[in-house]
């Protein structure tokens, strides 16, 4: 049985008659709009800028092509795949008194017996299709995310902020440990707080320092490493309102390097 929050169907009942359905395929440069009209045999497929108010008057010429066809609309639905874009087309059609749902990717199947070519023409069939089973109640035809308000949103983003600096961190500690391996140096800890002097007096197993070229780029590594959020907890407590300022400093002193 469903629950009240449950999103993996919907709980209202679809009158197939009176509704305008919608999908939308979203890219950088385009969106695909495909719509399912009531009391109109095609089902139009349209290319457009990726601009919302030339999508909700093209949904309102839908909306008046059913009336014509003597289906009075009262309610017109519209969905998209989560990705680039987030929510804020939802947020703004909501405002327009526009039913807007945001789908997961990942929950819509998709058959693995045979390979399917990529077309944007295909992707809305399958999200139309997939669509219209959600509004009908059933299962296992698509989930839908829940639409967060802008302050909601913003709101997350300070662990988001955190998770990427720290994954940036990660990644230069494992790009130096890489760099000094290839020349038989195993023992350095990238962490420690003089890490940068220390490499002066590293030595290969050789004998010889490490070569200019190779310094220079450890240098910069670690200049941005050390810029990284080294104590996350009084960082959160302070609202992480330094991160721009970090990433800004960082930019400026690797720039700086590279010239030297």
């Amino acid at each position: 049985m469903p629950q009240l929050n449950d999103l993996s169907r919907s709980l209202v009942t679809l009158e197939q008659d009176a509704t305008l359905i919608a999908v939308i395929e979203m890219s950088l440069g385009s969106w695909l709009v495909a719509g399912r009209i009531p009391g109109v045999d095609r089902n139009p497929l349209r290319k457009q800028d990726p601009d919302p108010d030339t999508l909700l008057i093209r949904l309102h010429q839908w909306r008046d092509e059913a009336v014509r066809a003597g289906h009075p609309i009262i309610r017109i639905a519209v969905a998209f795949e989560a990705g680039r874009d987030g929510f804020w087309l939802a947020r703004w059609l909501l405002a327009r008194g526009i039913e807007a749902y945001v789908i997961h990717p990942t929950s819509i199947p998709v058959k693995r017996d045979h390979r399917r070519a990529k077309t944007d023409r295909l992707d809305t069939a399958l999200l139309i299709r997939a669509f219209v089973g959600w509004l009908r109640g059933e299962a296992d035809h698509c989930s839908m995310a829940a639409v967060p308000t802008l302050e909601e949103e913003d709101r997350k983003r300070p662990n988001r902020e955190h998770q990427t600096l720290s994954g940036e961190k990660t990644r230069i500690i494992n790009r130096v440990k890489g760099a000094l391996v290839r020349l038989g140096i195993r023992t350095f800890n990238p962490k420690l707080r003089n890490a940068v002097d220390r490499l002066d007096q590293l030595r290969s197993p050789e004998g010889v320092p490490i070569p200019p070229n190779t310094l220079a780029e450890l240098r910069r590594d670690l200049a941005g490493c050390a810029l990284s959020p080294n104590r996350p907890r009084p960082l959160r407590r302070h609202g992480w309102t330094n991160c721009a300022r970090l990433r800004l400093a960082a930019r400026m002193l690797w720039s700086g390097c590279s010239r030297k």
